[in-house]
């Protein structure tokens, strides 16, 4: 049958609702605010043909369809470059270390969590005592010697009034979310850095294709000049220019074999391979320069991992002022205890043996030489140095933007430029050639109109090079395929 409750009860189970209730209120410490920052309307440069800034003028950031997603380097359509990305993932050991590290900041969450639950300990006791007979013990009535069976649980909890732990799990949070980030970036830089080697290779075999070519050339005027001289309307002068000319330009061919190498062993870098266990046919590059989508500037900010890094460590810094702040309330500690003790093994586990202790702790820290004050200021100007190297971070990666699309449209002008150069020196050469053939000019004429052409061929080649790289840069600096909701929740 039901009673009446107890005074003892009812006191309990109002402590406790008390308890409830204090534990419930918001963390001391201020909320947190992203730092503001000013993202221009539209990208001052996009002007260049292998971008596509967005319709309209400023809308709010939010990922957008229209942007690259995941495998960013598949726009190139090159299965080359796509099998090589793929192995950057699973096999780069750096990337593997930042994993680790996430991993890693991803269990002191759990770890700052468990302050939030009371901590239980349980464990049984066994001795033999004997009494000292000199001693104020010692009872002739009784034995000097006998045993104690004890049995006891403890549980000891820090209710979080202040949410100083809250605080703390919310630091580890964002710590650990700054580490996904610090692995998205690196994982993007990886990546570019792949795609750029590649474009450097193919256009290192871009370069070995037009030396080989313009080998054969100077190999079939080396033979004219000597069919010249054999029939004596030439000089040993003209066929010994020609000579020199053509094993010029083998060097050369030597000299891109040897650069080739080079990228070739980065790219076995880059994909954790030995270099020995990579090689890649001559492929000359010749693909179509793909339009990459710029989306609006602020979107950005959603879309650069150092960026959300950066801000991350904002939110971490912010909390380290509420933990600081709750440093000036009491510290409360509720403890527990209960258990069986006995002197006779037979009645160790008897009701009449159980024993118990209920309490309650309360500390108030009432000097400590400024020691609190100093800790509060300095998680404050660690909040403003987060911030300010956040805002730094959003500037930084504006212009990192504007500079790639600068690039992109420069380099897309100075190779329409350097077309007009070689069709210029082609046409040089061709009359150059025939009046050399008509005796109306020596063959050093013959010669500058050559070297002439192949300058600007290599020049337009390089730039070819130079624009897939920046588009690989301008990617980069868009942060790839990635936006802030990949972070961990």
């Amino acid at each position: 049958m039901g009673g009446k409750p107890q005074p003892s009860t009812l006191l309990a189970a109002a402590a406790l609702t008390a308890l409830l209730t204090l534990t419930a209120c918001a963390p001391v410490g201020p909320n947190y605010n992203r730092p503001a920052t000013t993202a221009p309307p539209i990208y001052k440069e996009s002007g260049a043909a292998a971008v596509t800034p967005p319709p309209g003028s400023w809308q709010p950031a939010s990922p957008s369809d229209g942007l690259l997603r995941g495998k960013w380097w598949e726009i190139y359509q090159d299965p080359q470059l796509n099998r090589l990305e793929d192995l950057v993932a699973p096999n780069n050991q750096n990337l593997r270390a930042a994993l680790e590290a996430y991993l890693a900041a991803h269990d002191q969450i759990r770890v700052a969590r468990a302050g939030l639950y009371p901590a239980l300990s349980a464990g049984p006791s066994l001795a033999r005592n004997s009494v000292a007979i000199n001693g104020p013990s010692y009872n002739p009535t009784k034995s000097n010697t006998y045993g104690d069976f004890q049995l006891e649980g403890q549980v000891a909890w820090e209710p979080d009034f202040w949410g100083r732990i809250r605080r703390t799990v919310e630091a580890a949070r964002e710590s650990a979310q700054a580490s996904a980030a610090d692995l998205a970036t690196l994982d993007l830089a990886l990546h570019a850095e792949l795609a750029q080697d590649y474009f450097e290779l193919r256009g290192l075999d871009a370069q070995s294709h037009l030396l080989q070519s313009t080998v054969a050339d100077y190999e079939r005027q080396l033979s004219l000049t000597q069919q010249r001289l054999d029939g004596g309307i030439g000089t040993e002068a003209d066929a010994a220019q020609a000579r020199t000319q053509l094993e010029t330009v083998r060097a050369q061919l030597i000299d891109i074999d040897e650069a080739r190498a080079q990228y070739e062993h980065a790219l076995a870098t880059l994909a954790n391979l030995q270099a020995r266990d990579l090689t890649l046919a001559p492929a000359p590059l010749d693909l179509a320069l793909p339009s990459v989508p710029t989306g609006l500037p602020s979107q950005l900010i959603e879309r650069r991992p150092d960026i959300a890094a950066a801000e991350r460590r904002v939110v971490a810094a912010n909390t380290q002022i509420g933990i600081a702040v709750s440093a000036y309330y009491p510290t409360i500690t509720l403890g527990t205890a209960g258990g069986f003790e006995s002197l006779q093994l037979g009645t160790w586990i008897q009701g009449p043996s159980a024993l118990w202790s209920l309490g309650a702790q309360a500390a108030q820290l009432l000097f400590d030489a400024g020691r609190r004050h100093a800790l509060t200021d300095q998680a404050r100007h660690s909040y403003e140095s987060e911030a300010a190297s956040y805002k730094a971070t959003v500037l930084a990666a504006f212009n990192e933007v504007e500079d790639k699309l600068s690039d992109l449209r420069v380099l897309e002008q100075e190779s329409a430029a350097e077309r007009n150069a070689i069709a210029a020196a082609q046409h040089s050469l061709d009359i150059a050639n025939q009046r050399y053939q008509g005796g109306a000019a020596s063959y050093l004429e013959v010669l500058t109109a050559e070297s002439a052409l192949l300058a600007n061929q290599r020049t337009a080649t390089d730039l070819n090079t130079r624009q897939f790289a920046a588009s690989v840069q301008l990617i980069r600096a868009l942060g790839g395929g990635w936006d802030i909701s990949q972070l961990p929740k």
